[in-house]
């Protein structure tokens, strides 16, 4: 017998969009973004002109010229996010939060305490919207996927239950984009072979989905496609990664542009590394380039690493070889970084001077522990005197800021 649909997902509508016009009563009804240069998040009223994160400034004036900028207000976007999360654990103590302004929740347990699990979403959303002012749509289902999925249907503002019954005649009508792990270029790769509903998806050949996809990806959307979702929630899971991305624009892929920006990503990367003692061995970046297609790279070192500079020049190393495998790209729209195989301590092994290729990338070598030594001495001074307090002078000068710290913050993956 089936379990029944008592998985919740809630996602707060055009959160940071929502927020400014919450703070700001004139802004309601209107087009607005927040951001400047590069458009970090947008209202539906902006949405509705094409307008949508990421984008260039100068581009989405031109699609909305009615569109109001914002500079964005941070500490409320945090303190609302947190806010909202908190009613779902009213209700239950399951709640898995996936980022500032969405989480799942498991209500079986409560159902005798609160009523049905649509009747505990409509009640999730009410108090939402009565004690923070915010839109919340929820989405129920018998599985995380497939509840996503409901609350993406749901937007703006609605409730989507999905009948355990009905799973897969709701499921293979909709846009195969509406998938967790389908981003705008595997969708483009996806229609350009003719599938661009998740039921064409589901009955797609095999060996056609490993072709376009990879194995493991083509295998996993296949099966998600027919709901097979055997997650559960994981509400006190530990990370197993960190990262942190940064939109650009329309950037174009020269070394002056890309090489501050990932010095200023690996600088938030490895202070969360540092902090929380949890150093790691495998280095990824990844690439998107004006069409929105992403190359990741990656390498994984013999010792784990939590150092600022290592970080850095990994990541340069790694960007250098995805534009010279790829010499046509002429324009880089997004860059992120990510640490992952993470160790559980900080513990140093000291290494004698052997002359390795890779000395420089290894933390128990002399120049290792210098680094090391210099990036705990920032730590302490930041954390007394402010992040702003002391960096290296190459993040420093040469950041372009298209992407304000406070909203990155937000954006990164907590450990």
């Amino acid at each position: 017998m089936e379990s029944a649909a008592t998985i919740l997902h809630a996602d707060l509508d055009a959160f940071y969009a929502s927020v400014e016009q919450l703070l700001d009563p004139s802004l309601r009804g209107q087009p607005i973004a927040v951001g400047g240069g590069v458009v970090l998040a947008a209202s539906y009223e902006a949405k509705a002109f094409g307008v949508h994160g990421g984008m260039p400034g100068r581009r989405a004036r031109e699609l909305c010229p009615g569109l109001i900028f914002v500079g964005g207000n941070f500490r409320e976007y945090q303190r609302l996010g947190d806010a909202a999360i908190a009613v779902l654990g009213d209700f239950t103590p399951l709640v898995e939060r996936i980022s500032i302004d969405e989480a799942f929740a498991d209500v079986a347990g409560c159902t005798h305490l609160f009523g049905s699990p649509e009747e505990i979403a409509r009640k999730i959303r009410n108090r939402v919207r009565t004690e923070l002012g915010l839109p919340i749509s929820v989405g129920v289902a018998r599985t995380k996927h497939l509840a996503k999925i409901a609350s993406q249907v749901a937007k703006p503002d609605g409730i989507v239950v999905v009948d355990g019954s009905a799973e897969i005649a709701f499921l293979h009508g909709l846009p195969v984009g509406l998938m967790w792990g389908v981003g705008p270029a595997t969708e483009t790769r996806l229609a350009d072979a003719g599938i661009t509903t998740i039921g064409q998806l589901a009955n797609a050949n095999r060996h056609l989905l490993e072709r376009l996809l990879g194995h493991a990806s083509g295998e996993k959307l296949a099966a998600l496609a027919w709901n097979r979702d055997p997650r559960r929630l994981q509400p006190h899971r530990r990370a197993h990664s960190a990262g942190a991305q940064s939109a650009l624009g329309m950037k174009p892929a020269r070394p002056d542009i890309y090489v501050p920006a990932l010095r200023h990503l690996a600088d938030r990367v490895a202070s969360r590394l540092r902090a929380k003692s949890r150093p790691g061995r495998t280095i990824t970046a990844r690439v998107r380039f004006a069409d929105l297609r992403s190359v990741t790279r990656s390498i994984t070192l013999d010792a784990p690493i939590s150092a600022t500079a290592m970080i850095t020049e990994v990541a340069e190393e790694l960007v250098r070889g995805v534009l010279a495998q790829y010499p046509s790209e002429r324009a880089i729209s997004l860059l992120a970084i990510s640490v992952s195989h993470l160790e559980e301590h900080s513990g140093l092994q000291l290494e004698l001077p052997l002359g390795l290729a890779d000395e420089k990338h290894r933390p128990g070598t002399r120049k290792g522990q210098a680094r090391w030594g210099a990036d705990r001495a920032m730590d302490a001074i930041r954390e007394r005197f402010g992040w702003e307090a002391v960096g290296y002078a190459s993040v420093a000068l040469g950041h372009a800021g298209s992407v304000p710290d406070a909203f990155r913050e937000l954006a990164e993956k907590e450990l």
